[in-house]
Parts: structure tokens; sequence; C-alpha cells
């Protein structure tokens, strides 16, 4: 009966959609947070590795202050990388599609695991540069595109939380990358070009198992106007035939996005018809970068060694900075926002980092602490509710803000009223 197949279908639901979600997290956003916390284990070795390969070529040792630019340069082409990446996801995600470009972006991290491996061997550390670069493009294609696609294939009731789940195999790759990253696996001298090496592994397994999973069913309507395969998607998604509600709700975004094209970024700009969305995606990515979150792992092993911890045991407490992140992502968001902000506090009393120490001291983390505030205000007044909403629903919301003023002008009509009053 009708009654007897519902649970069923929606274990066979729940079971799909676990599934996508791992299938594009281990190759999306968990690249991410492995490769930022991979570099950080083997940071001697390679300058003792730059500055060796150096005298061998030229016979003179490099400086010390030669040493410290190459490796800043080194750990700087990620976040480059990323831009680029960045910019490459959005004609991906159309040309390709959602699935594919997740897939495709794999082909960068594996030529970057190729050249770091083999370049202790080749004696060059411009090919570790260049795999940092490729990194950093597979970083910012995937925090592009693996939500988009997650949010694409989630049912309604649940898009928030599948969307969420890449903040959570981010902070999953920055754990099992300092796990990794101790001396007893392969952060020792001999073995750090594996450590690099490794970030193929989930790459692998992603062009594995991904391939198994549907494309995003909205991408399907919409983009390329296949609606049997948008059915079939669906389908496979939910377990169920019972699709009427769900496709006549991306049938009506069909209708809206219908004779409109993909924007250039300058034009956004000048569209006012997206002027909220805009801010509040510079307001919230910039907010990702200055609340002092990448800091606490960076600088680490810093503020521990002068918080007294025993320099042997300071790899094994940076792992606790990970899984404090990790639990706190999976359980909830506004754990997740509590825990940074009493983080930042609890470490203002304990810790500086070293440029901002001369003039901050103990307060060197305070203005990290304002930028999560001055987020979490702008969150509240100014973003809507998504919970719940459609993607036309949500659009809407954000059109009553861009076009407020002429809805106030239009909702005034007292001359009109006036002229068709009677006595």
């Amino acid at each position: 009966t009708e009654r007897d197949t519902e649970p069923m279908t929606c274990h066979l639901q729940s079971k799909n959609l676990i599934l996508t979600v791992c299938a594009a997290g281990i190759g999306g956003t968990f690249q991410y947070g492995y490769n930022i916390s991979i570099i950080n284990a083997p940071t001697l070795y390679i300058q003792t590795f730059m500055n060796k390969t150096w005298l061998e070529r030229t016979g003179a040792p490099l400086g010390s202050g030669m040493v410290l630019l190459l490796w800043s340069f080194t750990v700087s082409v990620f976040p480059l990388g990323g831009l680029a990446g960045a910019v490459a996801a959005g004609p991906m995600a159309i040309v390709l599609g959602r699935k594919m470009s997740l897939l495709v972006n794999n082909v960068f991290v594996i030529i970057a695991a190729v050249l770091s491996g083999f370049s202790q061997m080749a004696r060059s550390f411009e090919m570790i540069m260049l795999s940092r670069f490729l990194t950093g493009v597979n970083a910012g294609v995937s925090m592009n595109i693996q939500p988009m696609y997650l949010a694409e294939s989630a049912p309604r009731k649940l898009r928030g939380a599948v969307a969420l789940t890449s903040a959570s195999f981010t902070a999953l790759g920055l754990v099992l990358g300092q796990v990794v990253g101790l001396r007893e696996l392969l952060g020792g001298e001999e073995s750090w070009p594996l450590l690099l090496a490794s970030n193929a592994v989930p790459a692998l397994i992603q062009l594995m198992v991904l391939p198994w999973f549907p494309e995003s069913p909205r991408y399907l309507l919409i983009d390329r106007g296949d609606r049997e395969s948008c059915i079939s998607a669906l389908k496979k998604l939910r377990g169920s035939s019972d699709l009427g509600e769900e496709l006549e709700e991306m049938l009506a975004e069909q209708a809206a996005a219908k004779g409109q094209r993909a924007k250039k970024p300058w034009e956004l700009f000048q569209n006012p018809a997206v002027r909220w969305q805009l801010i509040s995606i510079i307001v919230l990515s910039s907010a990702m970068q200055l609340c002092g979150n990448d800091s606490m792992y960076f600088y680490a092993a810093y503020v521990f060694q002068e918080a007294g911890i025993p320099q042997d045991t300071i790899p094994y407490v940076v792992i606790g900075t990970g899984s404090c992140e990790l639990i706190t992502s999976v359980t909830c968001v506004r754990g997740l926002i509590t825990c940074l902000l009493l983080y930042r506090m609890s470490l203002t009393s304990s810790c500086s980092l070293p440029p901002p120490q001369k003039n901050l001291a103990h307060f060197c983390y305070v203005p990290f602490l304002v930028v999560c505030i001055c987020t979490a205000v702008y969150i509240w007044f100014f973003l809507p509710e998504t919970k719940g909403k459609s993607f036309l629903e949500i659009s809407e919301e954000f059109r009553k803000r861009n076009f407020r003023a002429q809805s106030l002008e239009a909702f005034y009509k007292g001359p009109e009223e006036i002229r068709s009053t009677t006595l």
C-alpha cells in the first residue's frame, strides 16, 4: 500500500542524498581543507630543499630573506589559483554542467600531485609552486560548484542542510591533513613529497564514484531544457515517481529565466535587480577570508608555542583546532559561529601573532572578532531567510529589497483616489 511504501521511499531518498553529498564532497571542498593543512608540516623541509637546490645550481646558498620570500610565494600562489578557479567556475558550471565540472576539476589536482611528488627527484622547487597554484584552481572551482550542485540536487526542506555539508567536508579535510602530516605518517623529512602528492587520492576516489550519480536536475531542465533527463535524475535522487510539485517549481523557474543570459561580472554591478544579492555575496565572502579562521591554522604552532606547550606536543594539539571546527560544522551552524567567537576571545588573552604583536600585543585577534560581529549584524538585518523556500521565492525576497523605493511609490495612490472620489 501507499502507507507501507512511504517509509521505504524516504529511506531510499536519504540514502541517495547522503551518497551524493559524499561523492561530491570528497573531491570538492574536502580538497580545499586538506591542501591548506598539508603544506604546514613540511615547511622547514621544503625551505631546506629550496636552499639546497639553489646551492647545487649556482654554487651559492640563498639568504634567509630570499628563502622566506620563495616560501611566501609558494604559499601565496594557492589563493591566487583559487581566484583563477573561482573566475572559471561560472562558465564551467554552465558549459560543462555541475557534475562534469567537478569531475574535470580533479585533473588540476592530479597534475599538481605529479608535480609535487616528483619535485625532489627533479631538483625543482618551481614544480612545488606550480602544483600549489593548480591545487588553488581546484579549490576555487570546487568551493563554487559543489554547493551549487548539492543545493540543486537536494529537496527543498533539506536544501540548506545539504549545502552546509561543504563546510563540514572542508573541516574534515583540515583534520585529516593535520593527521597525515604528523611525522609518524607522511610529515617526515624523507616523505614530504608523498604528503604533498597525497591529494591525488580523494581526486581518484571522486573520479570513480561521482559518475554513478545524476547531474543536477535544475541544470538539466533550466540550462539545457532537457525535461526527460531532469525527471530521470529526480527519480534517481528521490527514489519516487511522485515528482509533480518539485517539477512544477522548476518549470516556474525555467519560465522566469526564459530569455535571460548569463551576465558578465561588470554587468552585475550595473544591474539594480541584483544589487543586494551582490552586496551579500561580497560581505559574506569577505567575512570568510577576514574572520581570522585561516590564521588560526597558519599560526597555530606559534600560538601554542607562546602558550608554553612543548614543541613535540604542538602537532597533536593543532589537530584539536581542526577537530573543534569539524565537530561544530557537523552539529550546527550556530554552534560554529559561537565557537569561532569564543575561540577568538580566548586567543586574545593568551597569544599573539608575529606581525600584529608589535602594535596590538594580546589583542591581536580583536580585529577578527569585530569582523565576525559586523557580519552577524548584517546577516540579522539584511539577509532574508531561505529555509524551506524555492529559488523563485528567495529571488522575490531580494527583488522586494532591490526595488523597495519603487514599491513604496507604487503603493501610494492618493491623487488617483481623490480624482475618483465623488461627493
